[in-house]
């Protein structure tokens, strides 16, 4: 069970970008899964820019293979430290931020007869 106080880990990559033969995307999941993380989320923008101002779309005429991606961590303080230092050299080109939150959990309480 997590604490009422954790972090956040927001990662900016490309939907191309890779490491290891697989989506970068993919491995920072797998890599928090193998780490013991508390959970992993990766969303896919419609649009966007990085530090090179490129865009990058997903409108019908103009469509992309690069679009944006966001994995979002949330963990302990101390586990989100150690697995953004884990993987700083991993991401060649990206941002990442870690911002303070309050967790709150919610879950079904079915109860079975």
């Amino acid at each position: 069970m997590l604490p009422k106080e954790g972090q956040l880990l927001r990662i900016f990559i490309g939907e191309s970008d890779r490491y290891e033969n697989i989506p970068l995307y993919e491995w920072i999941v797998r890599k928090a899964r193998s780490d013991g993380m508390a959970g992993a989320t990766v969303l896919r923008g419609l649009e966007g820019f990085g530090a090179d101002s490129r865009m990058h779309t997903a409108k019908i005429l103009r469509l992309s293979q690069d679009l944006p991606i966001v994995i979002e961590i949330v963990d302990t303080k101390a586990k989100v430290q150690n697995f953004i230092a884990s993987i700083d050299e991993i991401i060649e080109e990206g941002l990442a931020t870690i911002e303070n939150i309050q967790i709150r959990f919610y879950r079904s309480s079915k109860k079975t007869a």
